[in-house]
């Protein structure tokens, strides 16, 4: 089963051991129509996005304005309506899809953790990426090697252990970190 959640942020359980967790708001969705293989087209609400387009789909499927929002996902429903929350009751591990925080272009140091050379004495070698090429064969820069350029921004998926969930305020808490800002939405799948 899937769901459509937003990052509250990150805490920490009171007890011995504590652990540190992150606060994860499951969004109020509606099933608009079931698939026939066992996915959903979802509706939920993010921002004030609409068009006519958004407006067609909101008519066809009864909705109100604020379920501006369209993804297909696995559900557990058997009917159209609300999503149901009954199987976060019992789960046990979730895999969470999110975006990591985008850095902007970043150089080789920030980026891929390269030393760097000295700072001083004018070995003008400091953040620098060094040498890339070859001489004369193949004389080009091979693929993957590890150069400045965008980082961050990316599809991550992780794994985590399910430490409670509250189905009246929708806030599931995970053991451990999730990527992403605060505030960010991503999507949550039950690991059996």
């Amino acid at each position: 089963m899937e769901f459509i959640v937003e990052k509250i942020g990150m805490s920490r359980t009171i007890g011995i051991p504590s652990l540190p967790v992150t606060l994860l708001k499951v969004k109020e969705a509606k099933v608009c129509e079931l698939l026939d293989d066992g996915k959903a087209i979802v509706a939920y609400s993010h921002g004030k996005r609409w068009n006519k387009a958004i407006g067609g789909q909101q008519k066809k499927y009864g909705l109100e304005r604020n379920f501006n929002r369209f993804v297909t996902l696995k559900v557990n429903n058997r009917e159209a309506g609300d999503i149901d929350l009954e199987p976060l009751k019992e789960a046990k591990r979730v895999k969470s899809s999110f975006k990591s925080k985008g850095r902007g272009f970043t150089g080789v140091v920030k980026r891929w953790n390269f030393a760097g050379g000295p700072d001083s004495h004018g070995s003008r070698f400091h953040r620098a990426p060094g040498s890339v090429g070859m001489c004369e064969f193949p004389g080009r820069i091979m693929k993957g090697q590890k150069m400045p350029g965008h980082y961050g921004n990316k599809k991550v998926t992780v794994q985590n252990e399910v430490v409670s969930f509250d189905p009246k305020n929708r806030i599931l808490v995970v053991k451990g970190s999730i990527p992403g800002p605060n505030g960010a939405l991503g999507k949550i799948r039950i690991v059996k």
